[in-house]
């Protein structure tokens, strides 16, 4: 494989992951008309264990040690299926890719050419695509394992009224969704304040040797929305 395929299939399979935690932490003082974290985080899980589709876009700004993704937008379901467009950069190039999953299988097309199928197996260091809304996994799992937690707010986003919940995620398992990040990051997640799935994450992970801090940027939609992903 060339190492723009390698780095589309990496690309492909991260651009599936994001996002993100039942809170085992107490919040500090609060306003009386917010709930608890820990509280909004355990239905956040629940609510996010039951999604059978849905869809994401990733942002990720600044240059992350460790994370040549820029941006990722598509349709996901629970089963792993995944379609959409990916953009990474290497060696200061943008590269734009279409990827489908289906199955173990990964299909890549680039500016140029048609589908290219490869393994799914080739970008599996990276992220499991498979696992974003798995249950046991994914999200639901992230949001089982935030070491942190504090309802900041109720504000609308995207239109949607939500609780903003400032989060400390435990590192080993942001690592699986977001490759190459380690402890220290923190972020703040934005939960449906009626179906309290997740709408929006904003995670900020510090400065490592050169690279100075940066953002990645979580954002999800249109939840159980019929979805068909073939291969192409």
């Amino acid at each position: 494989m060339s190492r723009t395929s390698h780095a589309l299939a990496a690309l492909a399979a991260l651009a599936l992951t994001l996002t993100g935690c039942t809170s085992t932490a107490d919040d500090k003082t609060l306003p009386a008309d917010l709930p608890a974290a820990q509280t909004l985080l355990a239905d956040g899980a629940k609510a996010m264990a039951e999604v059978k589709s849905a869809h994401f876009v990733i942002d990720v700004n600044g240059k992350i040690s460790g994370l040549t993704l820029k941006r990722a937008e598509g349709d996901l379901t629970q089963a792993g299926s995944a379609q959409g467009t990916a953009s990474i950069e290497q060696f200061g190039t943008a590269i734009e890719a279409q990827f489908v999953i289906v199955g173990t299988d990964l299909w890549l097309k680039a500016a140029t050419g048609g589908f290219q199928k490869l393994p799914l197996a080739a970008a599996a260091t990276v992220y499991d695509p498979s696992a974003i809304l798995d249950p046991n996994r994914g999200v639901a799992k992230l949001l089982t394992s935030i070491k942190t937690a504090t309802t900041k707010a109720k504000e609308t986003v995207d239109g949607k009224e939500t609780y903003k919940i400032q989060v400390e995620p435990d590192p080993v398992v942001l690592a699986a969704l977001i490759p190459g990040v380690g402890a220290g990051v923190t972020g703040d997640i934005w939960l449906d304040a009626t179906s309290k799935q997740l709408v929006k994450g904003v995670f900020t992970i510090p400065a490592k040797g050169s690279d100075p801090a940066g953002t990645v940027t979580v954002t999800f939609t249109k939840y159980n929305d019929p979805v068909t992903i073939s291969a192409p």
